[in-house]
């Protein structure tokens, strides 16, 4: 099936869009790919989502039903501080309700998890019981390049930055600086990213 791209319509809350136009002109048994590109203000295409019209629900073409589609995707926090391990995960799970996302303490569970449950998006610390976050960032990378790693850590140094680098991290985070909004919104756009390269 090809890919349907809807154009947004600039629309009063309740009123209805091109994108909910189209759907209602779909056969009833049709599956519909659909997602949200902000940057161009485009219905797109990352995922198949079965249409049935008849049932008590709504279709939006809005940033909210984009996130929800990112919730579809997979997270593992890689961190020894149970503390802020859970705080991370309640802040994702709060902006993506459906979102799986799973947790490790130190090097040898995050390696077992990535195995088992291939991340989208893994959050590192650093400083890890036993094998450092860097060296684990380093193995996850070399063994699928297609893993995004955000180095999450209370060291904002240039030193760790550079070196974070050099192991092949994508992001890197500062704690003390990331706020819960910043984080969310970075997350929506590495998976936003990782739709389009799947196009």
């Amino acid at each position: 099936m090809q890919p349907a791209v809807f154009k947004k319509s600039p629309a009063k809350a309740g009123s209805c869009t091109t994108f909910q136009r189209a759907l209602a002109q779909l056969p009833y048994s049709s599956s519909l790919q659909i997602g949200y590109d902000q940057t161009v203000n485009t219905v797109y295409t990352p995922f198949t989502m079965p249409i049935s019209r008849g049932k008590e629900k709504t279709y939006r073409s809005d940033r909210n039903f984009f996130r929800e589609a990112l919730s579809m995707y997979r997270v593992l926090i890689v961190e020894d501080n149970t503390t802020f391990r859970q705080s991370l995960k309640e802040i994702l799970l709060g902006e993506f309700p459906s979102m799986v996302v799973e947790e490790a303490a130190d090097g040898k569970e995050a390696l077992r998890k990535v195995d088992a449950f291939r991340p989208d998006i893994i959050f590192m610390d650093i400083r890890l019981p036993g094998e450092s976050g860097l060296e684990l960032t380093k193995r996850i990378k070399a063994d699928d390049h297609r893993i995004t790693v955000i180095i999450l850590t209370s060291y904002d140094l240039p030193e760790y930055r550079q070196a974070a680098d050099q192991y092949g991290a994508d992001y890197f985070l500062s704690k003390s600086s990331s706020s819960g909004k910043e984080i969310a919104s970075l997350v929506e756009s590495i998976l936003s990213d990782q739709d389009r390269a799947k196009q």
